[in-house]
């Protein structure tokens, strides 16, 4: 006589009950030099999202056996970290690759969701003041908010008709516009924007600069390369420095701005999906776009944990050439009379 199964547990069917799965993996049992070399990070930081996202992670369920939280973030940060595809990743941990992808599914969208609590320019005039001040002490430019650079990140094609994600290499991919602070917190993560536009055009399009436009962040200037335009609000480095002031100038801003570079390598390294040496994410657009920012808070929050930035070395990735420096001059004269004023003031 049959017996009928109601429920078919896919981990189950796949592995068998005497299978040790995450569900019955105990971070007490192993090293902290386990979890970080097999997870990306320590015991007290996946204590810390668990923690944090337990609650958004634990929503009631129909299947049989449910996934904890705590399996479901290391699920999650063992596909962020590792770079593997979700087969192998799912494989390596115990869980089907369905399971993997729901896990992935849903510790990022958690972590998006809470990206302003972690993602932000500071708005308390102290800390605006602290933040001004430890840029200065860097190379001496004065009035920095933040640094802002775009990367690349190759995704799939989204459909063979959609080519506004091709970027100059023929690569599909998002341009990720970011800003970060002396340290490498960021201060703001726009991951959407296809890889077609040019990186002055995501910032012309950007949340970023209807805030600065409006007056939000007022007393200071964001630093970017040439391939942005001058602002009154962003200042770029002179084409063709001629005096000691103009080049002392540059080397102030280029030493300044090198932060957000070592930042992006840092996230890169330490978010091995999104390096591009695995292959590209394997999801749409705005889930790619998602995954991005989520590694970005996870990026700020391991800073707050005191783990190190600057630790991990530079790899690949899907970057373009450089834009054509020669026409970006700005033609703002309010912003080239600012940038005069900034070089008579600081560096004649």
């Amino acid at each position: 006589m049959a017996v009928p199964i109601a429920v078919l547990d896919c981990d189950l069917l796949l592995y068998g009950r005497g299978h040790r799965t995450l569900d019955r993996f105990k971070l007490e049992d192993v090293t902290d030099e386990y979890l970080v070399s097999t997870y990306g990070f320590p015991r007290q930081f996946i204590c810390y999202l668990v923690d944090l996202l337990g609650a958004t992670l634990s929503r009631p369920t129909q299947r049989s056996r449910a996934i904890s939280p705590e399996t479901q973030i290391l699920a999650a940060l063992g596909f962020y970290t590792s770079g593997s595809f979700q087969t192998r990743m799912g494989d390596a941990i115990g869980i089907s690759q369905a399971s993997m992808s729901r896990c992935v599914a849903n510790v990022t969208e958690a972590l998006v969701e809470r990206a302003s609590q972690f993602i932000h320019f500071p708005k308390d005039e102290a800390t605006v003041q602290t933040l001004k001040e430890d840029f200065y002490g860097l190379a001496g430019m004065p009035g920095v908010l933040g640094v802002v650079d775009c990367t690349h990140v190759a995704i799939k094609a989204p459909n063979a008709e959609d080519l506004s994600y091709v970027n100059r290499k023929g690569l599909h991919s998002l341009n990720c516009l970011m800003v970060c602070d002396s340290r490498g917190v960021l201060l703001s993560a726009e991951t959407h924007w296809p890889g077609s536009l040019p990186d002055c055009t995501v910032l012309e399009q950007a949340a970023l600069t209807s805030q600065f436009e409006s007056g939000l962040h007022k007393g200071g200037w964001l630093l970017g390369d040439s391939s942005f335009l001058l602002r009154t609000w962003l200042m770029t480095p002179l084409h063709i420095p001629e005096t000691p002031a103009e080049y002392r100038y540059n080397m102030a801003h280029s030493a300044t701005h090198n932060v957000i570079e070592r930042t992006l390598r840092t996230i890169r390294s330490r978010f091995r999906c999104l390096d591009g040496s695995k292959g590209t994410l394997q999801y749409s657009p705005e889930k790619s776009s998602h995954i991005i920012l989520a590694c970005c808070v996870l990026h700020n929050i391991s800073l707050q944990h005191g783990l190190d930035v600057w630790s991990a070395p530079a790899t690949a990735h899907v970057e373009q050439s450089e834009e054509e420096y020669e026409q970006m001059e700005s033609v703002d004269s309010e912003a080239c009379r600012v940038r005069q004023e900034l070089l008579l003031t600081h560096f004649s």
